[in-house]
């Protein structure tokens, strides 16, 4: 397939050359970085953005390439190159983009996936963009893809349904373009929007765009329902599988807004995303992304770690092996970029993944030696460090994670089990609130435990058929209760096993085998619909809206004109201009005393929120600083590099007035010291805890400073104490703090940390060092951040750590106070040290004292308390034990008592054993809104009465759950109203295992 020539990246012929996946990766970047712009600079390479969108509501992960340049498309962002290529990691696994079902099952879908791209900002179009494109895939110097496996298509200028654009016409630009280079005009193909026109959102930047599109032959084709397609007489663009799109180029040359209307964008822009998996596939030779270098090695390894399963062994194993690979990849990247398993959000979509792998892990091999994805973790840091030198961080932690999920899920197959039979008695039991005459055989159905019947090998279907003898009395009888039962519960719903397999982790196709053992069908339809609705659920979770310049305002004044920052100078500016007024009713001349309104200064000592540090408040005057004008509650960025100003005014303002702005200082001087003071903590566990921990997120408040961090564990006094000593230690150290702006690459080479799912431009970035003489690397903290600060670190005096707690799995978040805030803090404190010393009357050096004291005599008080109950509840064994009932020969008691510990409850229950020689007791007490239940069986009756098994049965009546030994067993629950039913319900359940 490579033609003949030499390689520029590597000097090698490619006609025997083995592309790859790293070469690929590399040679695609390279070439892009060797075309050069009227101004002799090459694309820019830029880094792979975090897989977790910086400011972007709309997207759930990173999907594609173009998204960390989204700003610079919409005009809301300027850089300082104006063509760009890079390597993008991307997931599809939630929201609109949502692969996760196909994948493993076909040969080219993916949750994370490399994209490879170059970019345009108003520089080159269309003819440059596919000049490049053709020469990168079928020059012989370069990947030398035969033209005669290439098709490509372009936009024929028609929209589906009513979409008007009066404007748009056929492509013919692209066309001719793609006839310079030489293709041939019966392999270029004209589409409509559908499948060749490109939209960032709704409304916003959009455009045709043009795929090139490779014949893997028919041997590649998906669907055997096509056999035309399989004997190779289909023809592009068929859709078989056969004809595979490798790199889509977008041209951005439209707007369109709100109302459907598409106008020429000012500068035109080229953005395109080509599959590395899928070129892979192309050059490797191969008809499946999975069969090429970037997946057969680890579709190996993980056949390694689940103890020796061999790909190509079977079709079922395979695809296993398949997921378990490219959900590996994917589960290391996303907690590479701080994502943690949870319930909700993102965390929610990597426990899917990874509980997708696991479940074909344990499909595969149900219990193994060792976890398995910590070990895939390690080989792909191994294999993929070199393109992403961030996998090497953190990896001891990231494997942690993987770990303790893995432990998770099979904790969580076993409860899922638990409640899927709990489900099932459920559903019986409202049966028989519905059929009264069916009640004694469905209470007794809703006894059985499927594990009973696991234990004899036998399934429900089997025990019907047969008759009681060599089954097991006991098993046969239940069998054939809930048999009797089966017409009446025939199917569990598909919303209770939605339940299941959503809120439990419980996969369904487990879901499935165990209702075919019992003989219950499974709702497929009200399965599918509740997962529809969920999808839908999250899918509006994510929703967010098309980012775009809703006030155009801004987006027209950001293109020559940005807000000095001189926050960073001072909290006083004179002389500043106004340059824009906007209001909810759009740009305005000026704003009359009384109205609120966001205005733009050409300079501004107001620090605008970001980086979680919040906005200053102050005041803007006239600039004698007599004359108050307006109040200002507030700022923020609606565009980069323009500061809005929320201001409430006192007299009128016009654009071009000229005014002082004077910042609440004292509030602002809160805020720095707790800014810093966060950078003092970060380091501090990084010294301490180690450098596992990474920056969750953070505010920077007046009051207080938040920062959450990733680390496992709970922090102890101790190290929370060593934390706060060396913070304090730092600030009386009292070093000068140095800031200086640097390239980013030049800033993360000098020891600097730059935090998951921030933004950083690629120059002009700010570094704020706190230097320490006595350090081996001269500072003890090192940050990009783009906030304020105070000058020296002893300006903030001292920081008191407040609270220590866990938001999250994996994160904890710390919470202190500084200066003023620390001196408040010490002397609320110390009032409530002396209201207490008082209330117990003794000196605030005694308290502790007195409150062992008080607890040593509380405790004696409820030993006596407890013993007097248990007194009282022996007094009832007489009365009790006149309950007496005889089921089958065996006496039974239950009942219900009062004013009893659980302590208690356990010796009445032992005492009346012991009173029966042989018998069962069941004993139920509500209290505090809870109920508790024992049972006890005596040894003679264990073997026929499993009071672990009645439990089960009696435990979900009053809501609750329950289990234990053959001869003693607990529950507990939340219904007290269904404590009368249970233990009434006793002599049935007992009947129906005798």
């Amino acid at each position: 397939m490579p033609g003949n020539g030499t390689n520029k990246m590597t000097g090698a012929s490619t006609r025997e050359k083995f592309w790859n996946g790293y070469e690929i990766r590399e040679a695609f970047l390279r070439f892009f970085e060797g075309k050069k712009g009227p101004d002799g600079k090459g694309h820019r390479r830029v880094r792979s953005s975090s897989l977790v969108p910086h400011g972007d509501a709309t997207l759930l992960f990173t999907n594609a390439g173009m998204n960390q340049f989204k700003d610079v498309f919409l005009g809301l962002e300027k850089r300082d190159y104006t063509r760009a290529t890079s390597a993008q990691k991307c997931v599809r696994a939630g929201g609109k983009h949502n692969d996760l079902e196909n994948v493993g099952f076909t040969k080219r879908h993916h949750t994370f996936f490399e994209m490879l791209g170059n970019f345009s900002f108003g520089d080159y179009f269309k003819k440059d963009a596919i000049a490049y494109a053709w020469e990168l895939i079928t020059s012989p110097q370069w990947f030398g893809i035969d033209t005669n496996k290439l098709y490509v298509t372009v936009f024929d200028g028609s929209f589906p349904g009513p979409t008007v654009a009066p404007d748009m016409e056929r492509d013919e630009e692209a066309r001719k373009s793609w006839l310079n280079q030489g293709v041939s005009a019966d392999r270029i193909f004209e589409l409509g929007a559908e499948s060749n026109f490109w939209a960032m959102g709704d409304t916003g930047p959009c455009g045709p765009c043009s795929e090139i599109h490779y014949d893997m032959g028919p041997k590649a084709v998906d669907d055997p329902q096509k056999p035309e397609c399989s004997a190779g007489t289909c023809s592009f663009p068929c859709d078989c599988g056969r004809y595979v799109e490798i790199w889509n180029l977008v041209f951005m040359q439209f707007n369109r807004d709100a109302s459907g209307n598409f106008t020429q964008l000012p500068k035109p822009s080229v953005d395109t995303g080509m599959g590395l998996e899928r070129v892979a596939a192309v050059l490797q030779g191969v008809i499946s992304n999975y069969d090429t270098d970037l997946f057969l090695p680890l579709i190996e390894a993980a056949g390694r770690f689940t103890d020796g399963v061999v790909y190509g062994a079977s079709p079922g194993s395979d695809a296993s092996l398949r997921i378990i690979a490219d959900h590996s990849r994917a589960a290391t990247f996303l907690t590479a970029d701080g994502v943690v398993p949870s319930n909700e959000g993102r965390g929610y979509v990597l426990r899917k993944i990874m509980r997708r792998a696991l479940r074909h892990v344990h499909s595969l091999k149900p219990v193994l030696s060792e976890a398995v994805l910590p070990l895939m973790d390690q080989f792909i840091t191994e294999s993929m460090l070199e393109a992403y030198p961030e996998l090497g961080e953190n990896a001891v932690r990231r494997r942690r994670i993987l770990a303790d999920e893995e432990r998770r899920f099979s904790t969580t197959i076993s409860i899922g089990l638990k409640k899927l039979d709990e489900e099932i008695a459920r559903h019986l039991s409202s049966i028989a609130e519905k059929e009264p005459n069916k009640k004694h055989l469905l209470e007794s159905a809703a006894a059985v435990s499927r594990a009973e019947l696991d234990k004899a090998g036998l399934s429900l279907q089997m025990l019907r058929s047969q008759s009681g003898e060599g089954l097991g009395g006991a098993i046969s009888h239940i069998a054939s209760l809930i048999g009797d039962v089966l017409g009446a519960f025939p199917t569990l719903p598909g919303e209770a096993a939605f339940r299941l397999y959503d809120t439990y982790g419980l996969p369904r196709d487990f879901i499935e085998d165990v209702l075919r053992d019992t003989g219950v069908s499974f709702d497929e339809n009200g399965f599918e619909k509740a997962l529809q609705e969920q999808r839908t659920r999250a899918r509006a979770s994510w929703k967010g809206g098309a980012k775009e310049a809703a006030n155009r305002a801004y987006a027209k004044l950001a293109e020559t004109f940005k807000t000095a920052p001189d926050f960073y100078f001072g909290t006083t500016v004179k002389d500043s201009r106004i340059e824009a007024i906007i209001t909810k009713n759009g740009s305005v001349n000026e704003l009359k005393a009384g109205e609120s309104g966001e205005v733009v200064l050409n300079r501004t000592a107001i620090y605008a929120e970001s980086g979680g540090q919040v906005a200053d408040t102050g005041a803007f005057y006239d600039n004698s600083e007599s004359q108050l004008l307006a109040e200002v509650t507030g700022a923020f960025y609606p565009v980069a590099g323009l500061v809005a100003h929320k201001v409430v005014a006192k007299e009128t303002l016009r654009v071009g007035d000229r005014v002082a702005v004077v910042v609440d200082a004292e509030r602002h001087a809160r805020i720095i010291r707790n800014h810093t003071g966060t950078h003092l903590v970060n380091a501090a566990l990084r010294n301490i805890l180690g450098t596992h921990v990474k920056q969750s997120g953070s505010l920077n408040a007046p009051e207080r400073l938040r920062f959450d961090f990733s680390h496992f564990a709970h922090v102890d006094a101790e190290e929370l104490r060593d934390i706060e000593q060396q913070v304090n230690d730092e600030i009386r150290l009292n070093t000068e703090i140095e800031t200086n702006v640097t390239s980013l690459e030049e800033a993360l080479a000098s020891g600097a940390l730059a935090f998951f799912g921030d933004k950083y431009p690629e120059q002009n970035v700010r570094v704020v060092t706190i230097p320490d003489p006595r350090a081996a690397r001269g500072f003890y903290s090192k940050e990009l951040c783009g906030g304020t600060h105070v000058q020296r670190v002893g300006d903030i005096g001292v920081l008191k750590i407040v609270s220590e707690e866990s938001v999250a799995a994996g994160v904890r978040r710390i919470e202190a106070v500084t200066g003023i805030g620390a001196l408040e803090h010490y002397q609320q404190q110390a009032t409530i040290l002396r209201q207490v010393a008082g209330k117990l009357n003794v000196a605030e050096d005694g308290i502790v004292a007195q409150v062992e004291k008080l607890t040593q005599t509380a405790k004696q008080l409820e030993k006596e308390l407890e013993a007097a109950k248990r007194k009282g509840a022996l007094s009832q064994i007489d009365d009790l034990a006149g309950r007496v009932q005889v089921v089958k020969g065996i006496k039974v008691i239950a009942a219900e008592v009062q004013n009893v510990d659980r302590e208690g409850l356990r010796q009445l229950v032992d005492t009346l054993r012991q009173k029966l020689g042989s018998g069962v007791v069941a004993l139920g007490m509500p209290g505090d809104g809870k109920v508790a239940l024992i049972a006890g069986v005596t040894k003679d009756l264990t073997a026929k009465v499993h009071a672990g098994k009645l439990m089960q049965a009696l435990a979900p009546m009053v809501g609750g759950k329950g289990g234990g030994r053959p001869d003693l067993a607990e529950a507990g629950g939340k219904d007290t109203t269904g404590l009368k039913l249970a233990l009434e319900s006793v002599p049935s359940l007992v009947g129906a295992l005798l």
